[in-house]
């Protein structure tokens, strides 16, 4: 039987997906390849906010449109977090939550045998403690450069704006030796660089005893692998005595996603972010001087309930001030079951807009400043794709885009080499290898 798996979400979505395509395969199941259609479909949905509940609803109305016989699994963040209204989905023939992946493989069985709609949603504990690290397992990541590598799951922090907690529930963590493991296999289809991810990933190891620098040592310790990078990262978690630490890893690339949210400090009381604005600078300055030539990025919300325009005024200078390499920068979206969504003064849509446009003037300017400043520089640049006729396209360990000027070769993706950024176009650096017969790096 063919099978394909859809990804709406982040990063861990991504690894939790490719880690069920992997499971159906080892029982049989064909992945579909492109527009081909397929005798399973499994959605891993999002629901960060309103509209990825509407996004994975349009879906699988899609879905079963076009495939009526199909089966259609519904699992992940949207059915955890809201089991009621996704039970009552009916165009799902199957709905799990996110501690039910393991019983995917049993529930399609029996749904195939016996046609009965299947709903099984387990809600996660309250306490920390009570469940375990869920042992998901990734050996490639097809028609990709770099690897995902999932260390971490849950979330105790209960942002004021956001589901997640109730979808994932308590911090979990992966075993070292796991980490290893993963690494290693992933070494072996190729990879020469990973990311770590996780839904709180600054959180690693609060329930084992451990960190993230821990975690950090793990993955370097693969042979073949180069390139370590991190994702998203709370910014109070990367104290001086963890940079420090992760300073010593050589093979960490110094690319540092730290979340901010809102750089007024009325506003982060609001949101329960756990730092102030001047907190989040001292961090921002120790990473520059631990780290010299780091890039920082980061996510900007706006039109927060309560956000008035000096407030706005204050994030936006606080944005300029810090001058990060690139910012995600996105609306305020009024979630259910959220204590936001209950606050009084929601901001209008059209101020929501207006704000958008002003912040995102304002980060470009700041991302074209830090273009820019990498001119000049000669970096080890992992070549990903083809960018047309005479260029290939790819990264530089603090997460430079390169347009790399040579002959474009399958056999040079996934390869690392030195590069010298000779300019700016649109949203890349430009270079040149140092030496078209250069060894690899």
């Amino acid at each position: 039987m063919k099978v394909s798996v859809l990804t709406l979400g982040c990063k861990v979505n991504q690894y939790e997906s490719q880690a069920m395509l992997e499971m159906l395969q080892q029982a049989g199941y064909q992945p579909a390849e492109n527009g081909e259609k397929a005798d399973v479909y499994v959605i891993n949905s999002c629901t960060v906010t309103a509209m990825s509940d509407h996004k994975a609803r349009q879906l699988l109305r899609r879905l079963r449109r076009d495939n009526p016989t199909a089966v259609l699994v519904l699992t992940g963040c949207m059915p955890q977090a809201f089991p009621q209204s996704a039970g009552n989905w009916p165009e799902a023939d199957i709905v799990l939550g996110n501690q039910s992946r393991a019983s995917l493989l049993p529930y399609l069985a029996d749904y195939i045998a016996n046609g009965q709609r299947i709903v099984a949603i387990t809600p996660h504990p309250v306490q920390q403690g009570q469940e375990p690290y869920e042992p998901l397992l990734v050996h490639n990541f097809h028609e990709r450069t770099r690897a995902f590598i999932k260390i971490e799951d849950g979330c105790n922090r209960f942002c004021s704006y956001c589901i997640i907690p109730y979808a994932r529930g308590r911090v979990r963590s992966r075993a070292p030796e796991e980490i290893i493991q993963e690494a290693q296999q992933l070494t072996q289809a190729g990879y020469r660089e990973v990311v770590l991810t996780g839904i709180n990933l600054s959180a690693y190891g609060q329930d084992i005893g451990l960190d993230l620098c821990d975690a950090v040592h793990a993955v370097s310790q693969a042979a073949g692998i180069q390139r370590v990078r991190l994702g998203s990262l709370e910014p109070e978690q990367m104290d001086e005595p963890a940079l420090l630490r992760l300073a010593k890893e050589e093979k960490l690339c110094p690319q540092f996603h730290l979340s901010l949210q809102s750089g007024c400090d009325a506003t982060l009381r609001r949101m329960n972010r756990h730092y102030n604005s001047a907190e989040y600078a001292a961090i921002a300055a120790n990473i520059r001087r631990i780290f010299p030539g780091a890039s920082l990025t980061t996510d900007v919300m706006v039109g927060f309930p309560g956000e008035t325009q000096e407030e706005f005024n204050q994030s936006l200078a606080f944005v300029q001030q810090i001058g990060f390499a690139k910012v995600h920068v996105f609306a305020y979206s009024r979630r259910p079951g959220t204590k936001a969504g209950g606050m009084p003064n929601q901001v209008t849509n059209a101020v929501k807009e207006e704000r958008s446009r002003q912040m995102i003037q304002t980060t470009q300017q700041s991302r074209e400043n830090f273009l820019f400043s990498q001119v000049g520089t000669t970096q080890p640049v992992l070549l990903e794709s083809t960018g047309g006729d005479g260029y290939m396209e790819g990264y530089t360990p603090n997460y430079t885009p390169v347009q790399v000027q040579l002959c474009p070769s399958p056999g040079l993706q996934g390869e690392i080499l030195p590069v010298k950024l000779t300019g700016v176009q649109g949203d890349f650096c430009i270079g040149t290898p140092v030496s078209p017969s250069s060894s690899l790096v």
